[in-house]
């Protein structure tokens, strides 16, 4: 059945509108196409390393337990008095603002030895006053965790600790901080992640500072990235704070904390959290778009070793917020993130307390997700009332118009008001609606296509036949004159070869396993085939498409038939077939091309002296020895390649004299040792041509000593022994007239 071109456009306008309502649902959330969300992830991360700013911030500072502290102090974890000697250099010696862990002390340091002390007062020395009473001395020095509790009394600490989501049998481990809120009562909770269990910090610890904030993410990305992160979490109907929270928190005051929420979708979802002035975007489930401020580095790192030992200056951590934390590969604190695949988790809590603090959190509210459902209903409208109408070339460039209006759009909102619109929809969107209308607009312009496949396709090969029909070029039957190159090749003793093989199915078959291989090379470097004469070929670049580097193109064919014939000969000989070889001959001009005939047939081919020559370069081949010859007017039109000049000749009918010129390989894949022989080849050549004989013969026959087997070196030779011994006339040029073709 014949669509009418009615029928297209109403099928064209429902795909494209069924293909909007696609997207327009994963937009909204009602469906998820996880392709689409790998793709966006990948723009999003694009975007923030494009414009993150790469800069460090002085007010944070990394305690890092890094390699270097393992190596001084001794593998983690520590003993709590040295930590606990830490907090006190932090604070007394160094005037640090606030201190946060992004480590838990969830089981007490028994490395003091009290519990083995404790039970041997309890058992076999229970009667003996002495050492009950030597151990009631020594407690305060071997409870290690008293002395860390009470360094962190009175001091702005926060302790980490972690949530799963996971429930354990036993899943309460340690001590969870005071909650930011209780949850019962907020609408919006029912939205935010719930944990199942956690582990927190010794009773003592945590009981000390009163401060904690969690330290994992509960929302990785599927791609397992750390994108954005849960700012607040709920368990057992109470809300607490990531690490970063808390020390904002810490910084800023302690004021409390407000949820603003949002009823657009009638559920009073979470829209930011606000403390003091500050507020910070969230979405519904309370994640925020970690703020990376560049690769991993953007926070100034000292050793704990370093500290420990007062060696760091007391200006680089003064007054500033100090995170301990550990960068060291063995303690497994590495997280993949959209700047870096391997960064160590300390600096994310850097990262977000400084984006709090400067305010630079990217959001997305709620209304984005409607303001993207209008973006891509009017790139619909726009794609079906504008391409329409443009031609090809215009359409390709109001789509590409539309694309860059939309990733400019984008990073505008993104770097001017810190909002995260998807960028990914918009542009698969528009991408598949301008790709429909080619589709479509491939039917609508059918007719006109197999109308130029069915006048060309008997002549030319099908490649050409469809780039053709891509363009706008206008193409003609009609004979014209053209500068173009012309190919021949012929099968260096065929005639041997045919009779020597019995079974005419098995020279038929040689013929196409030649054939075949050599048609697949012209074709593609866009050649055309204008015939097969027996074992031979002819064929034509610069027709019926016009094209600058027709010669570049011959010659590099030509280069690539030799190549083939390894592979050819390599199959052959598994067939028992005798080896072949070619020879090629190239020339470019000007040339008559069009169709040509009789009324009983007729065939779009070439003619003229240029032509001709080509031929004649062909049959040369075997005069020289070489398998390709090409003309001086090839080869200046196809200076990229490295030639070797073969002879200056009169072919048979031809009075004026050309250079003949054999291709080597294209300069920038010549050897020095090939290009140094081309020089040798050239100056040969001019001492032979000015008579100087022994200059050339020198010459020549060091070459010939470098390469017996080429039969150029010979000849020369031979031509200079017979003009030694008869002379040539006054008036000769150089040139070498050929008597056959």
């Amino acid at each position: 059945m014949k669509l009418s071109s009615k029928w297209l456009k109403g099928y064209q306008w429902l795909l494209c509108i069924a293909l909007t309502a696609f997207f327009l649902a994963h937009t909204v959330g009602r469906i998820k196409i996880p392709t689409l969300q790998r793709v966006e992830n990948i723009l999003y991360d694009l975007r923030l390393r494009i414009t993150m700013p790469n800069t460090i911030d002085e007010r944070i500072v990394i305690l890092d337990i890094d390699e270097k502290s393992l190596a001084q102090e001794g593998h983690w974890p520590w003993r709590r008095d040295k930590l606990a000697y830490l907090v006190d250099m932090i604070f007394d010696y160094y005037g640090a603002t606030v201190l946060g862990f992004d480590v838990v002390f969830s089981e007490p340091d028994t490395s003091g030895g009290i519990d083995v002390l404790d039970k041997l007062a309890k058992a076999e020395l229970q009667q003996d006053a002495k050492f009950l009473s030597a151990i009631a001395k020594m407690r305060p020095e071997l409870s290690f965790d008293d002395k860390l509790a009470t360094s962190l009394k009175n001091r702005p600490v926060v302790m980490g600790y972690f949530f799963s989501h996971h429930s354990e049998k036993n899943n309460e481990l340690g001590m969870l901080p005071p909650p930011l809120s209780r949850s019962d009562g907020n609408d919006f909770s029912s939205l935010l992640f719930e944990a199942k269990s956690y582990v927190g910090n010794l009773a003592q610890l945590q009981t000390a500072t009163q401060m904690g904030g969690y330290l994992n993410n509960l929302n990785v990305d599927e791609d397992g990235v750390y994108r954005r992160l849960p700012l607040i979490t709920q368990y057992k109907n109470q809300i607490y704070g990531t690490l970063a929270l808390s020390l904002f928190q810490q910084v800023i005051g302690m004021p409390s904390i407000k949820f603003i929420t949002s009823d657009d979708y009638g559920d009073n979802r979470l829209e930011a959290i606000s403390l003091a002035g500050f507020n910070i975007p969230v979405d519904a489930s309370g994640n925020l778009l970690v703020p990376f401020r560049g690769r991993q580095g953007n926070f100034n790192y000292i050793s704990a070793t370093d500290v420990l030992n007062g060696v760091t200056d007391v200006s680089k951590l003064k007054d500033k917020i100090i995170i301990i934390g550990t960068s060291a590969a063995g303690l497994l604190d590495l997280r993949s993130t959209p700047v870096q695949n391997i960064y160590a988790g300390v600096e994310i809590h850097a990262n977000v307390l400084s984006g709090l603090l400067d305010q630079s959190v990217k959001s997305r509210p709620t209304y984005i997700i409607a303001a993207e459902a209008i973006q891509l209903v009017l790139l619909l409208f726009l794609a079906m009332l504008i391409f329409p109408k443009l031609s090809v070339m215009t359409s390709a460039a109001a789509f590409l118009l539309f694309l860059g209006v939309v990733i400019t759009m984008n990073f505008y909102i993104w770097t001017e008001h810190n909002l995260d619109t998807h960028l990914a929809a918009p542009l698969i969107l528009l991408s598949f609606l301008y790709g429909l209308q080619l589709f479509f607009g491939f039917f609508f312009e059918s007719r006109k296509k197999k109308q130029l496949g069915n006048i060309f396709g008997q002549y030319i090969p099908n490649e050409l036949v469809e780039e053709m029909s891509k363009t706008d070029e206008e193409f003609t039957l009609k004979g014209e004159n053209r500068v173009m190159t012309v190919f021949f090749s012929d099968v260096r003793g065929f005639t041997t070869i045919s009779e020597a093989m019995e079974d005419p199915q098995d020279l038929c078959d040689l013929i196409n396993e030649i054939l075949t291989p050599v048609t697949h090379v012209i074709h593609n470097n866009k050649g055309t085939i204008d015939k097969y004469i027996g074992d031979a070929i002819m064929a034509f670049w610069g027709a019926p498409v016009h094209t600058e580097r027709h010669a570049y193109s011959a010659v590099k064919a030509g280069l690539e038939v030799i190549k083939s014939l390894a592979g050819i000969n390599a199959r052959f000989k598994l067939k028992n077939w005798p080896e072949v070889d070619l020879g090629i001959g190239l020339n470019t001009g000007a040339m008559v091309v069009g169709n040509m005939g009789s009324q009983f047939r007729i065939a779009y081919t070439v003619m003229g002296d240029t032509v001709n020559l080509g031929s004649r370069l062909e049959g040369l081949t075997k005069q020289y020895g070489v398998k390709m010859i090409v003309s001086e007017s090839t080869l200046a039109a196809a200076p990229e390649f490295a030639y070797r000049e073969l002879d200056r000749v009169r072919v048979k009918g031809k009075s004026r004299p050309i250079t003949i010129y054999e291709p080597i390989a294209e300069w920038a894949e010549t050897s020095a040792e090939q290009q140094t022989v081309l020089k040798l080849v050239h100056q040969a050549l001019i001492n032979y041509r000015q008579q100087l004989w022994n200059d050339s013969e020198i010459l020549f026959q060091q070459l010939h000593d470098l390469f017996p087997d080429d039969k150029l070196y010979k000849i020369y030779l031979e031509r200079i022994e017979h003009y030694r011994q008869n002379p040539p006339e006054e008036s000769w040029d150089g040139a070498f007239t050929h008597t056959s073709k």
